[in-house]
C-alpha cells in the first residue's frame, strides 16, 4: 500500500457549475480570479500573501492600502497585478475558535462567491479558507465551504467553474472525501 495520498482531481456538477479540487498553487493557476484570505486591515502577509506580493507585484497591496479594510465576511476584488489570474477576491474570513467560527467561514465564502458574480467572474479559485495560520481544522474547513459554495451554485449564478486549490495532500484529502458525499 502506498503512503502517498491519491491527489488527482475530483471534480462535481452543481446546477451546471463545475466544482473542481486540485493539488497546486493557487497563486500560480491560471484561472480567471482567485481568493485570498485577507486580514482585516488587508496586509498582505506570509504565505499567499506573500506568494501574491513577490509573483504578482506592489500595485496589488498598493490597491488594498488605497481601499484601507474590511469587516469579518467581507470581500473585495483588486486586479491581480502580474498574476495569471486576472482577479483576486481578498475575504476576510475567523480564526480558529472565534465564536460561531462555522457561520462566518460560510458567510465568507458566500460574500466572495457573490463579489465575483457581481463582477461577471466565471471561473475563482478558492484555497482551503481558514486552514493553515487561521487554524481552522481542515475537516471543519471543507465542510463548510463546500456545504456554502453547494447553497450558493443551486442558486442564480454566473459561476462556470469553482476550483478548490489544495496545496498538498494534507489539504486535498478532506476536501474530496466532502465532495464524495455532495449530491
Amino acid at each position: 500500500m502506498s503512503l502517498v495520498e491519491d491527489t488527482t482531481p475530483v471534480e462535481k456538477t452543481i446546477n451546471g457549475t463545475v466544482v473542481r479540487l486540485v493539488k497546486d498553487d493557487i497563486t500560480a493557476m491560471d484561472i480567471e480570479a482567485l481568493v485570498y484570505y485577507a486580514t482585516s486591515d488587508l496586509k498582505l502577509g506570509s504565505g499567499h500573501g506573500n506568494a501574491i506580493t513577490m509573483r504578482g507585484g506592489m500595485a496589488i497591496q498598493k490597491a488594498l492600502d488605497e481601499i484601507g479594510g474590511l469587516d469579518l465576511t467581507q470581500a473585495v476584488i483588486t486586479e491581480a497585478g502580474e498574476l495569471k489570474a486576472q482577479w483576486i477576491v481578498h475575504a476576510v474570513g475567523p480564526k480558529f475558535q472565534e465564536e460561531d467560527m462555522e457561520g462566518k467561514l460560510k458567510t465568507t465564502v458566500l460574500n466572495s462567491m457573490k463579489k465575483a458574480d457581481e463582477k461577471g467572474i466565471k471561473a475563482l479559485a478558492f484555497p482551503p479558507m481558514g486552514a493553515g495560520f487561521y487554524g481552522i481544522g481542515l475537516d471543519v474547513t471543507a465542510e463548510v465551504m463546500l456545504e456554502a459554495m453547494t447553497e450558493y451554485l443551486k442558486g442564480a449564478t454566473g459561476l462556470k467553474e469553482v476550483v478548490i486549490c489544495a496545496n498538498d495532500s494534507r489539504d486535498f484529502v478532506p476536501f474530496k472525501n466532502q465532495m464524495e458525499v455532495i449530491q
